[in-house]
């Protein structure tokens, strides 16, 4: 059975609502667009990210899968 490590490729801030996309060609984290606008949130927030303890990273794959 395989373990593979499944980073998150999509995070929101609770507190303002800014939403933040993986960038695999940056290798970073960019705001996301909606109609054209930037999902920036409140710029003096210190963002609270849902990506918590409840994350599970890895994802096992099943002998039937192999």
């Amino acid at each position: 059975m395989a373990v593979e490590i499944v980073p998150p490729t999509r995070r929101i801030c609770e507190r303002c609502g800014r939403t933040d996309v993986w960038d695999e060609t940056d290798e970073n984290w960019v705001i996301t667009e909606e109609d054209g606008e930037p999902q920036t949130g409140n710029k003096h927030c210190i963002h609270e990210w849902d990506i918590n303890g409840q994350y599970n990273p890895i994802a096992e794959e099943s002998d039937a899968d192999a």
